[in-house]
């Protein structure tokens, strides 16, 4: 393990980028994390690193933009507490520099997940007894944290009060349960390799949610299959189950994760994959119309943009052949906070009302911009896919990934009946 560092030692480290938890990470069980507001990291897998480097033109629009590869490694400051540092690849120290890193915290602000303090679970399941335990593990050092993502991953639908002071973005900070969760997962791997390894190769991507000031975020599992050509007898077994006790079987889609921001009462709500899993189809559509609602009412101005993006994506990939995106994730972004236009003839009273109410709460009572709402859909997760282009593959496939295009088709007819029956 490297020696502790601390404030005084930053200069040593000049050329490094403090990562943090990528706070709108609501599914999947790879590492996201923070290089800057535009630039997100995760572990490179080789063969998602061959489909960033090789993907076809017409599918870019729809996947993250790659920006290259660093190399990272985990240190401990003086209270033990470890932090997550990218480096030039290769001792490439230009790299780096090419790169906008200058939102980044600086590199004495380290990690310090247990000093944090959390925001107040509103979940009604969640008893006070266990508000007073998390208070309690809070203090302690971060590997006894994992009993509390265990809880996190039973309690299934979370909502987290905002606080209405100052800009609501400013407060999404270290709120995703899930995003901890993996954050910590990913820190503990490390640690129990550091005698043998303390550095790893990351990849670069886009960060989706940057546009966005209070990210809502869907995370849909796509497909009918989830284990890759490559897959052990036992991850093929599991990952079938999985599809087959899930709507992945019968519509080629299920939830693996949601974020969605509550305007009516202030709050975030989060749903996890284990929720996810067990939706039926009637549920699982409960659940997007529930994500395309803010609290107050539906955001129907946004249904048009998604599924004409989403009729787009399935013609894109219609014309792919060979590839198979197996376990692939596809993500819907749009923003929580509308812009509000408050009418000419507004009423005195009304005018003090909203004046009175959070800037980041949209008034439903009100006119807002439909034009600042934007829809953005991108497929993410490309460590299972698979084409007859990569060479060293035993399995070729032929043709369009027709799982895949299934759930896609089913997304879009779902999302429609949603919009018709919403204006009846």
């Amino acid at each position: 393990m490297s020696p502790a560092f601390g404030a005084m030692e930053v200069e040593h480290y000049s050329k490094g980028v403090l990562l943090e938890p990528f706070v709108h990470q609501v599914g999947g069980h790879s590492c996201v994390l923070r290089f800057n507001d535009k630039t997100i990291c995760k572990p490179l897998i080789q063969r998602e690193h061959q489909f960033y480097e090789t993907l076809p033109t017409e599918m870019r629009k729809f996947t993250p933009q790659y920006e290259g590869v660093v190399s990272v490694s985990f240190e401990e400051d003086e209270d033990g507490n470890l932090c997550l540092i990218a480096y030039p690849l290769n001792g490439d120290h230009d790299n780096l520099e090419d790169l906008d890193n200058s939102d980044c915290e600086p590199k004495s602000k380290l990690l310090r997940w247990t000093n944090k303090k959390t925001m107040l679970l509103e979940n009604e399941k969640i008893s006070k007894e266990w508000v007073r335990q998390h208070r309690k593990e809070e203090k302690m050092k971060s590997r006894k944290l994992e009993e509390e993502f265990e809880w996190l991953k039973k309690s299934e639908v979370l909502y987290y009060t905002v606080e209405k002071k100052g800009n609501v973005s400013s407060q999404f900070k270290h709120h995703n349960p899930w995003s901890m969760k993996c954050h910590q997962q990913q820190l503990q791997r490390m640690k129990e390799n550091a005698k043998h390894r303390n550095q790893y190769k990351f990849i670069l991507l886009e960060n989706l949610t940057s546009r966005y000031e209070v990210p809502c975020v869907l995370d849909l599992k796509m497909g009918t299959r989830q284990h890759g050509d490559d897959a052990s007898e036992e991850k093929k077994a599991n990952q079938i189950r999985k599809c087959q006790q899930s709507t992945s079987a019968v519509i080629g889609v299920r939830v693996c994760g949601m974020q969605v921001y509550q305007a009516g009462t202030g709050q975030l709500m989060f749903m996890n994959k284990y929720h996810g899993r067990k939706l039926s189809v009637q549920g699982f559509k409960e659940a997007l119309y529930q994500f395309f609602h803010n609290g107050k009412y539906l955001r129907r101005e946004l249904f048009e943009s998604v599924i004409k993006k989403l009729t787009e994506l399935k013609s894109v990939l219609e014309k792919q052949e060979s590839y198979r995106f197996y376990s692939s994730s596809l993500l819907i972004i749009y923003d929580g906070k509308e812009r509000q236009e408050v009418a000419v003839d507004s009423d005195p009273e009304d005018l003090e009302d909203l004046s009175e109410e959070s800037s980041d709460e949209s008034a439903g009572a009100y006119a807002y911009k439909p034009t600042a709402s934007t829809v953005d859909v991108r497929m993410i997760d490309f460590a299972h896919t698979t084409c007859k282009y990569y060479g060293e593959d035993s399995v070729v496939h032929e043709g369009q990934d027709t799982g895949y295009v299934f759930g896609l088709q089913n997304l879009i007819d779902i999302i429609k009946e949603i919009r018709d029956e919403s204006s009846e």
